[in-house]
């Protein structure tokens, strides 16, 4: 018997088991990153059907003329049709709730008889617990990241703009992979105290702080971590901002491991801010899963149930931000392990 070397197919497989088991009759798969982590086809107008009749299951690829060789050629065991000749039979169908209204309103009118069923949110908990082969391609985009953002720095002047030192990321990312997971973030001075700020004309004097935000892509995944330039003669406040964002980012890679809940690590990295009196200023969750988009499952939010387990990747990035006055996070991306936990991003911080 020839060898099954697909490595889609045991998450295609387990993905078949999700409908069975929740006694559906079908379901129908639109997200372009759902149905890539299931075959590993990047196609942006598919859809991937599911039926279970009589126990035996059918699988079903949809998308039209242009992708039919694409899917031949990286799929060759799924049955390809045409997405005009889309059908769906049964009463219970699962369904992704983050699918256009307007695609949406045209299966109901197709199947007015149907009870569609959200199955988004365990789609997602089956892509948060990455194979082997997702896990290297991950560490290589975090590697190259990490490559990107120093030989980034050496070209950093006094006098650029945040746009200028943005493009400058930008340009190496897509000479070396294939180009941002997401718009890279540089914040100058002030402009950190802005979570998502989004690069303008400020100029860099040279001595106030830098926040850098940034991920590649390569061969399809996602990177993300965030640095800061830190002035020579950083005034008092900074230091001691920086120190504690640090002190939180450490503590909460020293917590991760297998079977504590993301809302427990949360907490970890939040009550040491907490304690020190920015609660307030840190606003944001300690952290995400990254794979195929740049947000996935597990989140690492206050009280978020998700036990982390083997294989899964999350980011740890605590900040504290000062409106008017300054911002500091410190990102790593961290692998789970059987006992702890990896830390991917090799930058220095």
């Amino acid at each position: 018997m020839k060898k099954n070397t697909n490595p889609y197919q045991t998450r295609l497989d387990d993905f078949v088991e999700l409908v069975r088991s929740r006694n559906l009759d079908a379901a129908i798969l639109y997200n372009q990153a759902n149905i890539r982590s299931l075959t590993g086809v990047d196609c942006d107008n598919a859809a991937l059907v599911v039926e279970i009749r009589k126990g035996k299951s059918e699988i079903r690829f949809y998308t039209d003329f242009r992708y039919v060789p694409m899917v031949h050629r990286i799929a060759p065991s799924l049955k390809v049709v045409d997405l005009k000749r889309l059908k769906i039979v049964g009463s219970k169908v699962g369904y992704e709730p983050t699918v256009s209204h307007a695609r949406f309103l045209k299966l109901q009118k197709a199947y007015p008889k149907t009870e569609f069923i959200d199955i988004d949110g365990a789609v997602k908990e089956l892509r948060s617990v990455k194979n082997s082969w997702e896990v290297e391609k991950l560490c290589a985009a975090e590697k190259l990241n990490s490559e990107i953002w120093a030989d980034a720095q050496k070209s950093f002047k006094p006098g650029m703009t945040e746009l200028e030192m943005a493009r400058i990321i930008r340009h190496m990312m897509i000479e070396r992979g294939e180009g941002e997971a997401f718009d890279t973030i540089v914040c100058v001075g002030a402009n950190a105290a802005e979570c998502h700020h989004v690069p303008d004309d400020t100029v860099w004097n040279g001595r106030d702080p830098v926040l850098v935000d940034m991920g590649v892509k390569l061969d399809g995944y996602c990177s993300d971590m965030t640095r800061n330039i830190v002035p020579e003669r950083p005034s008092a406040l900074y230091k001691k901002i920086y120190a504690l964002v640090l002190k939180a980012n450490m503590a909460a890679i020293e917590a991760a491991k297998p079977g504590l809940t993301c809302g427990r690590l949360d907490r970890v990295a939040r009550k040491i801010i907490e304690d020190a009196g920015f609660g307030k200023s840190f606003g944001h969750s300690l952290g995400h899963g990254v794979g195929l988009e740049i947000h996935e499952a597990p989140a690492a939010r206050k009280g978020d149930k998700t036990v982390l387990k083997p294989g899964m990747l999350v980011t740890i990035e605590p900040g504290v931000y000062l409106e008017g006055n300054l911002g500091v996070r410190i990102e790593d991306l961290i692998l789970i392990t059987d006992s702890g936990c990896e830390v991917l991003s090799p930058s220095p911080k």
